[in-house]
């Protein structure tokens, strides 16, 4: 499954966890400091800016804070692209896979663009704080601002949308020829042995379907997984930050950095939630495909033998399709239950958390639409498992059936190795 397409899979994903975290530990702790010495940003004419003098006034203030922030995004690109250089550069040259150029490149440039696509929301979440402060501004004092003002601000976004819609464009053509190539290469591998499982149940099923399904399935979960992770890296400290508004939260008092604290517990209480209910589904599904691919044989041998898919024989069949059927059914039923439930309930935690906050006027409307925002983004971070449990369900059942391909394929090596 992994063999075919990534080179010696364990040591790639481990040394690319490993790497990721490492060049995420020096950008904080010590990389982002240095880029006044190290960044190219003055080739483009992006500077960093001179040391406030004491006393500044907050018009200089501000101009130096987006001077250093412009600044400091060109020596991330920068730092980036060293990271990423490094790192498939080794692969291409060492890692000695034939798919390699899609496995290695390809992966690096999901990464890259599912963390551009978080920037792109952190941006949208400075703009609707903005934003909303200007709305309150022209609610609470008629004709303050002038409506090329609004459609101003309306015409910043649209420069973000229009660039979120190009990439995101980008990105799923990308990914499908990503997903095809992964599946091209399982296939390759599957087929040269088909002489092996030619017998297995279901084995021109596995080969055909399963191998498109898991690495469509694997991409979007590593994704998901992906864009949690960065959105977490992303907006954890800018809800830290926000958390200054929001001192006490309702029946508990004062918390310290109380929406994270909420978050984080709101999001395990429903992981363990779900993970109670959804226990029992990864092998009804694996039992499901088994039961529909006994009934499928028999029907493709009913096309070329009289004998075969008599009607005694497909209604034993197709009860055992209904049975396993009626049971997922069944516990796909509380377990909705329950995940519904959760999502829907989710949605109002951070305005109860904010309440006492709102009706003490603590923070402007902008600000609030910001909370919001960055609540639920780490919220949805967090709860990966909840947003992903029946896709990750699909995929056991998946697994489970290409691993017993894979297991029948060995064994009859070993067993032609013995014979000779």
């Amino acid at each position: 499954m992994f063999r075919s397409f990534f080179p010696n899979p364990k040591f790639f994903f481990i040394s690319f966890a490993l790497w990721a975290l490492a060049s995420v530990i020096g950008w904080y702790s010590i990389i982002q400091d240095i880029g006044s010495s190290l960044s190219l940003g003055s080739l483009f004419g992006v500077d960093f800016p001179e040391a406030l003098l004491e006393g500044a006034d907050s018009a200089a203030q501000m101009a130096f804070t987006e001077a250093q922030q412009s600044a400091l995004d060109i020596w991330l690109y920068q730092y980036m692209f060293y990271c990423y250089a490094i790192f498939v550069g080794i692969w291409m040259v060492y890692g000695g896979q034939q798919w390699r150029k899609w496995s290695v490149l390809g992966s690096a440039l999901i990464v890259f663009i599912t963390w551009f696509q978080v920037q792109i929301s952190v941006m949208l979440n400075e703009w609707y704080g903005t934003f909303y402060d200007l709305i309150q501004k022209a609610l609470a004092e008629p004709h303050s601002i002038t409506l090329s003002h609004f459609y101003g601000e309306l015409a910043g976004v649209a420069v973000i949308i229009g660039v979120a819609v190009t990439v995101s464009v980008f990105s799923n053509f990308f990914v499908s020829h990503y997903v095809f190539r992964w599946r091209t290469s399982m296939t390759t591998y599957y087929s040269s042995k088909w002489q092996q499982v030619r017998h297995i149940e279901g084995a021109s099923q596995r080969i055909q379907e399963d191998t498109m399904r898991f690495a469509t399935i694997i991409e979007s979960l590593g994704v998901s997984l992906l864009r949690s992770v960065m959105t977490l890296i992303a907006f954890l400290p800018i809800l830290w930050g926000l958390s200054g508004y929001v001192k006490e939260l309702p029946l508990i008092g004062e918390v310290p950095q109380a929406l994270v604290f909420v978050a984080i517990v709101w999001s395990i209480v429903g992981t363990a939630l779900l993970a109670a209910a959804g226990i029992k589904l990864p092998g009804l599904e694996f039992k499901n495909q088994k039961v529909e691919a006994a009934y499928r044989k028999e029907l493709v041998y009913g096309e070329d033998s009289e004998s075969r898919a008599q009607p005694e024989t497909l209604a034993d069949l197709f009860e055992n399709v209904r049975k396993n059927y009626f049971t997922l059914y069944l516990h796909y039923a509380y377990f909705n239950v329950v995940r519904y439930g959760y999502i829907n309930v989710g949605q109002f935690v951070p305005l109860i958390v904010v309440a006492p906050s709102i009706v003490a006027g603590a923070f402007t409307l902008g600000v609030m639409q910001q909370v919001l925002n960055a609540f639920n983004q780490v919220e949805n971070s967090f709860q990966y498992l909840i947003n992903s449990w029946t896709t990750i369900v699909e995929l056991l059942s998946i697994y489970k059936r290409l691993k017993a391909f894979e297991v029948t394929i060995q064994q009859q090596q070993t067993l032609n190795l013995n014979d000779v």
